[in-house]
């Protein structure tokens, strides 16, 4: 397994690594509260949304409905689930304890004090707004350089170069929505860095937990190894990215899109993904990861006026990012907890919901007549995606396994 895997390390009697004795189970790691905080959020954050744009609440103060909406799915939603990976895999990467208890607890306020002051940034005054809403992602990267440089893995920086962007779009956001233009390119700047998180580990996760079911299986037609080819793709992807940010439409930004669409979907046919179609909890990885060729194709189409931008940038929102958030969040939830790594059925029909969704939500720009009934099928799946992990997930984030359960 390689070392981008967030697959829990144990101590003595099957407990996993770094998970305390005394204090809240919740504070214990990473992955609980944020898990469990992003999916609330994720869920209440789009029902808002819903009732704003059906003209029953007003929303997100001078910033607007729309504005509030897309800034809380990136860097309210988004930023909760990265915390959640980082905070489990970082541990794993440096071979450092994680952080717990009170100083896991102080993080997870700061998120949820950005989430309270967003809902109605005017009454607390737009600055001191913007300030405490910021102030997460840029202590969050202070968290995670400090462990990796402690423990001096080097080669991890680039993984936190995805949150550095992430932070960046998130303070260009609310500077581009003030000044009342549009935050369009901080919009592409905080996709570029979670799709180029989800190239860089994915690319490295998913052939190992493939290669590792397989071998389990007794088959010994293991994925294509991390290679040169691997390197050039996620190298291609940086470019295309930088122009799409500036200029996401013409003939130059066409072209680079969709020669990185082709790259990623021979990257994606290497792992061999189908052949793990037995186990959902694996396949559910690389389905996601086909958004990642999907998403540059409709980059593509859209720089050639053939697709309307905002349902390119939907793909990469739902059908990228979103799809490959819940999938990591539903096995790092099972393996750090002890569970079985196997997909239940609650799980594989919130892949579902959250798949139909990401092909749903596009269609608003392509029927805009029926844009609001879209909107609310779409949104529907969204909550019933993360409410279905709530279901079936919220107690093991909540509560400490017994002792006699077994460990995996």
């Amino acid at each position: 397994m390689t070392h981008t895997t967030i697959e829990p390390q144990r101590r003595k009697g099957g407990i996993p690594r770094g998970l305390s004795a005394t204090g809240p189970v919740l504070f214990s790691y990473g992955f609980r509260p944020f898990f469990l905080g992003g999916a609330v959020w994720a869920c209440v954050a789009m029902a808002v949304w819903i009732a704003a744009i059906c003209g029953r609440i007003d929303i997100g103060g001078s910033y607007g409905a729309p504005a509030w909406h897309a800034h809380e799915m990136l860097f309210g939603f988004g930023s909760a689930t990265v915390a959640g990976f980082l905070l489990t895999a970082v541990p794993n990467w440096t071979g450092r304890l994680p952080v717990s208890g009170r100083p896991l607890m102080l993080l997870f306020l700061i998120w949820c004090a950005g989430r309270a002051v967003m809902l109605a940034p005017d009454a607390l005054g737009l600055l001191p707004s913007i300030l405490v809403e910021s102030a997460f992602l840029p202590t969050m990267l202070v968290v995670c350089l400090r462990e990796i440089v402690a423990g001096r893995k080097w080669s991890d920086l680039k993984v936190v170069a995805g949150l550095g962007a992430i932070a960046i779009a998130n303070a260009c956001y609310h500077y581009e929505t003030v000044l009342g233009g549009g935050a369009d390119h901080s919009t592409r700047l905080a996709l570029a860095g979670l799709t180029m998180m989800i190239v860089i580990v994915g690319g490295r996760m998913l052939p190992s937990f493939t290669r590792n079911w397989l071998s389990k299986a007794g088959r010994t037609d293991f994925p294509v190894p991390y290679n040169r080819f691997d390197l050039a793709t996620i190298v291609l992807s940086v470019p295309v990215f930088v122009l799409w940010i500036a200029q996401p439409e013409g003939t130059p930004t066409a072209i680079v899109a969709c020669l990185a669409a082709v790259l990623h979907s021979a990257r994606l046919w290497r792992w061999g993904g189908w052949k793990t179609s037995a186990e959902p909890l694996v396949m559910v990885l690389h389905v996601a990861y086909a958004f990642v060729p999907i998403g540059f194709a409709a980059i593509s189409l859209s720089a050639a006026a053939l697709l309307d931008l905002s349902a390119a940038i939907h793909v990469f929102t739902v059908g990228t990012v979103s799809a490959m958030m819940l999938a990591v969040m539903t096995r790092a939830t099972r393996g750090h907890t002890g569970r079985e790594l196997t997909a239940s059925p609650t799980t594989c029909f919130s892949y579902g919901a959250i798949f139909l969704c990401a092909l749903t939500r596009p269609l608003a720009t392509l029927i805009p007549e029926h844009m609001v009934a879209v909107y609310s099928v779409a949104a529907a799946l969204w909550i019933c995606a993360f409410a279905l992990y709530l279901i079936e997930y919220a107690p093991m984030l909540v509560f400490r396994r017994k002792p006699s359960a077994r460990a995996v």
